[in-house]
């Protein structure tokens, strides 16, 4: 018997990467916003906040794949961005490669490294896992602090990693007579590979893997009896989320010249679960408003701490909170808020007025 061609059609649709004309258009307006918004707003300090905010959306990115595509929790994301820096800093600082170079090897590190730990989500999930990847942490910080020829110990090492392309340096970018500022050459660099990572990623999770994942992720045993290998995809799942933190390490280090061990602490890995929660766990576009939302945050409050009641910015201060310690406790807030009263995050949220308006005026 013949499926009725509306299911066909339906089933179609839901594979297209845009499925209707509005996405399309929604498309060519933010990638139009992209292009024009450094032109706008030339602020040193805004056009920062939103290059972490690039930088820390694709670090979120792979670690959505892992957590909330195939359900394995990662307390470890803080490693693979720190592995990710210092392959930058010897690539593209120590050999002087160009950017497609070093940023495709501090990919291929953090692969690497993933790799490695990947076979142990084959034995450990949940809460066990949790753990196995939280000792990564502790063990990134003693690597850190002794690989002193490659990481510079305690006070850190400079990064020389260029944004060069040919004869091209985004860090000094001229265009048709106008030159550009670092911040905005890095702004264009940051946002266009969050668009395409962010596309890669769409697609990934459309199709068989992808499919693969999620099943993995339900009940990786049934998983098992319908033919999907879950060890292998588990390890993928490990590699390519590795691979894409690195390359998140790689470009926050080129941009602030400067990395060191205190970079890469627990708090940047419950940051990053922050993120994924409040803009929604399986979501490519979840894992951007995240980002953008909580990863601009810590620049925020740092930069209008002095106009909070209360906060303390400096050690002995006045306050009753330093702003340490206040980002610690509005990370750890976003997360039960949103998983008490939103569980799908800022995506689900999203999704929801999308659809009131799309049923207007017979929406309730």
């Amino acid at each position: 018997m013949r499926p009725h061609r509306n299911l066909v059609r339906s089933y179609a649709q839901d594979l297209r990467l845009f499925g209707s004309p509005m996405s399309k258009v929604g498309l060519v307006l933010m990638l139009g916003t992209l292009l024009v918004l450094p032109t706008v707003v030339r602020d040193d300090f805004w056009l920062s906040v939103l290059i972490y905010s690039g930088i820390t959306a694709i670090g979120a990115i792979g670690l959505n794949l892992l957590t909330g595509y195939t359900g394995q929790i990662s307390l470890g994301h803080a490693f693979f961005i720190g592995a990710g820096a210092y392959a930058a800093a010897v690539l593209g600082g120590d050999l002087g490669l160009p950017l497609p170079l070093w940023l495709l090897g501090s990919a291929a590190v953090g692969a690497v490294l993933g790799g490695l730990i990947g076979p142990f989500a084959l034995r450990l999930r949940g809460h066990y896992l949790a753990i196995v990847t939280l000792g990564l942490i502790f063990i990134g910080e003693h690597l850190w602090r002794n690989l002193r020829t490659v990481t510079g110990g305690n006070n850190g090492t400079s990064v020389g990693a260029q944004a060069t392309i040919g004869p091209v340096d985004l860090g000094s970018l001229r265009l048709a007579g106008e030159v550009y500022s670092r911040n905005q050459g890095y702004f264009w660099l940051v946002w266009g590979l969050v668009a395409v990572i962010a596309l890669l990623a769409r697609n990934l999770v459309r199709t068989r893997p992808g499919r693969a994942l999620r099943a993995v992720r339900d009940h990786d045993q049934a998983a098992e009896v319908i033919g999907v290998r879950a060890g292998r995809y588990k390890i993928g799942a490990f590699m390519v989320s590795s691979a894409i933190a690195a390359m998140a390490g790689a470009l926050f280090g080129s941009y602030q010249q400067h990395v060191s061990p205190d970079d890469w602490t627990l708090l940047l890995s419950i940051q990053y679960i922050a993120i994924i929660i409040v803009g929604g766990l399986g979501t490519i576009f979840g894992s951007v408003l995240g980002a953008v939302f909580v990863g601009a945050l810590p620049a925020l409050i740092d930069e209008y701490s002095s106009a909070i009641p209360g906060v303390s910015t400096e050690a002995g201060g006045d306050g009753f909170i330093s702003v340490f310690a206040l980002n610690q406790a509005i990370f750890g807030l976003l997360i039960v808020l949103f998983l008490v009263f939103e569980p799908r995050g800022l995506a689900g949220i999203w999704v929801r007025v999308k659809a009131y308006f799309k049923a207007w005026p017979f929406s309730y």
